[in-house]
């Protein structure tokens, strides 16, 4: 069975999550969400950034490691009131007085004997005689039976009960919001700009009969691997089982093209004269430069950081060789200022754009330009 809504990316799913989250708050909404999504595409990630943002509580349940009576408690018999009371299960939000998000992960695998119980949460926000607080934040999570994993349709009774987001993957979106934000090495978020294609495979590894395909979780793993791992061998091994042999050879092209030369940290060192001939002169190489430099970016760099990337747009004049003249410059250029004005603006640091000759001519160019 398809799930037949619009998809959209896991920053609009997260739009989406925030201002219900806003709307429950303000007394004038109350739903619960389910995420559809392959593997990897960051379903979890998703919550997990919504309860940071919100700072609500996690209440993170896989519902695949759990039977129908974790939900709804232990019965024991009170002698004199002559009945059965429930114990109610401590995995469930009871302080009316902090926010909560409880998360129902891999809902579209539990066992079916489990889904009557999770139909009084999703519908009643209640588990027999436990009724969740007002201030608790239902979302799902699942995977669909055609992704390859375990999962069982999921029934109209329960489908009826839920606002259904149908998650994609999509390389701006995860390279802003994600990627960036979070840090991933140069070599990834280069590669993945550059070959979006390749940011969630899945599909096509379920059509070829493979195990392995890249995803916004399998990349995320690649970046940690390229930090931590020095051995190249060793390194290139992981990488492929990680991403598959394809793939991994691919990018190992461009990460050593990179390794040779990128050199962010030695460009904020050296002069501004010596420092045009340590600009790369491929497209990889500049695209990692720039998000290279937009990870390095803090307080004491950005200064610089702002001069390097400013530079970008007339290096096919400072650097008058054939391959910087078929290089989108400027739109590299100021596809990385929007990159690094967004961390700036989130770490309270744009005043620097403000001090910086090399910024104020940027700005000004493009004004004359007609461009803002």
């Amino acid at each position: 069975m398809s799930v037949n809504t619009r998809p959209v990316s896991a920053g609009e799913a997260f739009d989406v999550l925030l201002h219900g989250w806003q709307a429950q708050a303000a007394g004038r909404m109350t739903a619960s969400w389910m995420l559809h999504g392959r593997p990897g595409i960051g379903k979890t990630e998703i919550v997990a950034q919504l309860a940071r943002s919100t700072g609500a509580r996690l209440f993170d349940l896989r519902l695949t490691t759990i039977e129908p009576q974790d939900l709804r408690g232990l019965p024991y018999y009170d002698h004199e009131g002559q009945r059965t009371v429930w114990y109610r299960p401590e995995d469930l939000p009871d302080d009316p007085d902090h926010p909560a998000i409880l998360f129902l992960d891999e809902l579209t695998a539990a066992a079916p004997a489990l889904q009557p119980t999770v139909y009084g949460l999703l519908q009643e926000r209640r588990v027999g005689r436990h009724l969740l607080p007002a201030a608790t934040f239902i979302v799902a999570a699942g995977n669909g039976v055609e992704d390859g994993a375990v999962a069982y349709e999921m029934g109209t009774a329960l489908s009826d009960r839920l606002i259904h987001l149908s998650l994609r993957a999509e390389a701006n979106d995860w390279l802003a919001r994600y990627a960036i934000p979070n840090g991933l090495h140069p070599a990834v978020t280069a590669f993945i700009r550059t070959r979006p294609d390749l940011l969630e495979t899945t599909e096509e590894a379920l059509r070829r009969g493979q195990m392995i395909a890249c995803t916004p979780r399998s990349w995320a793993r690649v970046s940690t691997i390229l930090a931590t791992v020095p051995d190249r061998r060793l390194r290139d091994i992981m990488i492929a089982g990680t991403v598959g042999e394809a793939v991994a050879a691919e990018f190992a092209l461009i990460a050593d093209e990179i390794a040779a030369t990128v050199q962010v940290t030695a460009m904020l060192e050296t002069g501004a004269r010596a420092r045009v001939a340590m600009y790369p002169d491929t497209m990889h190489g500049l695209t990692a430069l720039v998000y290279g430099l937009i990870g390095i970016a803090d307080a004491q760099t950005l200064p610089g950081v702002i001069e390097i990337m400013a530079e970008i747009r007339h290096l096919s004049r400072l650097r008058p060789e054939p391959a910087f003249a078929r290089l989108p410059l400027g739109e590299l250029c100021t596809y990385g200022f929007e990159a690094l004005i967004g961390k700036a603006l989130g770490q309270g640091l744009q005043a620097a754009f403000a001090a910086s000759p090399a910024y104020a001519a940027y700005a000004a160019e493009r004004r004359a330009a007609g461009l803002e």
